[in-house]
């Protein structure tokens, strides 16, 4: 809940305050963190990509040297934008953390996006400089001359390894495995002559206050354009420290390995790896590229992992391989979900192969992303926790009116952690915050009497069926029940007696073919018949996003 001390400070900017309590340290910055942990921890790992580990003060050095060259190579000032288009290798927090030092706003983008999303992204952000991976360079060159980016920094896959193997590496992924298709971009710089220059200098030190933006954090586009979402420095250390509220109990400075399949340049993974573990002293193994099962397995094999961060698809995908269920689990104590909604049956078959409880949380671009985390070890299975510290939830009807306990309406937060407000989308910003200030998330959801809260689904998903509501994550949870299942969607379809029906789409375990009048009667004991399936598709996989949430809106 939020102090009145807090809810006034809240009321009058978003983004500029961080509570006392939320903030021990003193930081004035997300650089502060950086200056924290490298200081503290200066021996320890910090990142591992392919083989090669950062310590904390390695980290330090490099960041550094890449803040000195945008400071003496460029004409970049603070404030100006900066896009890291980069997967999970170590070049991400030196490229992040260095931009961050010379008080530039990064402008996290997805590596798999098209021309035209870039686009669309860099002049939307009015971008200056693009940190872009080797193998997304040739998106770069045909839309550069469209955008006001001047800089341009390019870097392969092991550019901070050792020579031979830097050579051996990035020759095999460019002729051999042909992942880079030819690019030109002549004015480019790559990343190690970048830090060669800028190590011969040292960074100047720039004032950062936590009403400064920090990061501009584009939403999905799933529902729309792609908007980006103000964070400032305040946004990013108030949510580091309402997580680490509900981590510390479990997580030992200096001795914790946590796995990162979930890409940086998303908020969820980028809050948890490249900000609160880095207070904890956590050693983060990054998997850049996630969807290669096999050889995620085989990383995983290296490690006595302490922590994981996933979602819901990657659970499911990796319970079903047995080289995964041959791994040695005794060392894990955290296992995190969030992104989308987490199914009983993924839930449970985790915890049987692996011994240790999902504990869920909640969260959105545009609220750093963390509202809500449940308590580790007294996790309510079903629900997305309790909100964290400083944080106010409430549930509304179609006519704002604040609705009781249990009844489902469309969440809304206020807290520290929620953002300014879309860069340059005045009108957007107002259509989501409420009169008395707080953020409307999209999400149907209730609150329990005892705070645990339970979203029910996205309302723009939500199915129609003769008047009644029907939520696709309901469905969905009791599909992936049926031992048959792997995955499942349910989305609405026309329907000339009801006005809409539930079609489902199943992804089958393998050698199993689709008994409808089955699952049917399966999915009718749990289901009132409004919400059964009419119509099942089976697939060989879902249409997701880069970070694995199912995309109804392509299926529809």
């Amino acid at each position: 809940m939020l102090n009145d001390n807090t809810a006034a400070k809240l009321n009058f900017e978003p983004g500029s305050y961080v509570p006392d309590n939320l903030n021990p340290h003193g930081f004035k910055s997300v650089v502060d963190v950086l200056e924290f942990g490298c200081t503290k921890f200066g021996a320890l790992p910090a990142f591992t990509s392919l083989g090669r580990t950062l310590t904390y003060q390695e980290l330090k050095q490099k960041a550094d040297a890449f803040t000195a060259y945008l400071q003496n190579y460029t004409d970049l000032q603070p404030g100006d934008r900066i896009a890291v288009q980069l997967p999970n290798v170590i070049q991400f927090p030196i490229a992040v953390f260095g931009a961050m030092q010379a008080g530039l706003v990064v402008v996290n983008t997805n590596p798999l996006y098209t021309p035209k999303e870039l686009e669309h992204q860099f002049n939307d952000s009015g971008a200056k400089a693009v940190v872009v991976f080797a193998n997304m360079a040739a998106n770069v060159e045909k839309i550069l001359a469209k955008t006001q980016v001047r800089h341009v920094i390019v870097t392969e896959i092991a550019d901070l390894h050792s020579p031979v193997k830097r050579l051996l590496v990035n020759s095999v992924v460019k002729y051999v495995k042909k992942m880079v298709p030819a690019y030109h971009l002549p004015t480019a710089m790559t990343f190690n002559e970048v830090l060669k220059l800028g190590a011969g200098h040292k960074p100047k030190a720039v004032s950062l206050s936590h009403p400064d933006l920090a990061v501009l954090q584009y939403t999905g586009g799933t529902t729309g354009v792609a908007k980006g979402a103000m964070l400032t420095h305040a946004n990013l250390l108030a949510n580091m420290q309402q997580l680490k509220g509900r981590l510390e109990t479990v997580l030992d400075e200096g001795k914790e390995i946590f796995v990162a399949p979930l890409p940086l340049y998303h908020i969820y993974a980028f809050l948890i790896h490249a900000l609160t573990l880095l207070e904890f002293g956590a050693h983060t193994i990054l998997i850049p590229n996630p969807r290669d099962l096999p050889a995620f397995v085989k990383e995983l094999s290296k490690w006595r992992i302490t922590g994981f961060i996933g979602l819901n698809t990657l659970f499911a995908g990796l319970c079903n391989r047995e080289d995964f269920r041959a791994l040695d689990f005794s060392g894990l104590k955290l296992t995190a979900s969030g992104g989308m909604a987490l199914t009983h049956a993924a839930a449970e078959r985790w915890k049987d192969v692996t011994g240790c409880q999902i504990t869920e949380g909640y969260g959105l671009t545009e609220t750093s992303p963390v509202v809500s985390f449940n308590p580790v070890g007294k996790e309510q299975l079903g629900t997305i926790g309790k909100a964290v510290d400083e944080t106010d939830v409430k549930v509304i009807d179609d006519n704002g009116n604040t609705l009781p306990a249990g009844e489902p309406g469309m969440l809304c937060v206020r807290g520290p952690q929620v953002m300014r407000g879309y860069w340059h989308r005045e009108k957007a910003t107002q259509d989501v915050t409420t009169s008395d200030g707080y953020f409307i998330t999209g999400d149907i959801a209730s609150i329990q009497e005892d705070g645990f809260i339970r979203i029910v689904d996205r309302a723009k998903d939500m199915i129609i069926v003769s008047g009644f509501n029907v939520y696709p994550t309901e469905v969905e949870d009791v599909l992936t029940q049926h031992p048959d299942v792997l995955e499942a969607a349910a989305i609405g379809v026309e329907n000339e007696k009801t006005g809409e029906a539930v079609k489902a789409f199943v992804v089958l375990k393998a050698g199993v073919s689709l008994d409808e009048d089955a699952m049917v009667k399966f999915c009718r004991e749990s289901l009132a018949a409004y919400k059964v399936p009419h119509q099942f598709e089976v697939r060989s996989e879902l249409p997701k996003t880069n970070v694995g949430k199912v995309l109804r809106r392509a299926l529809r």
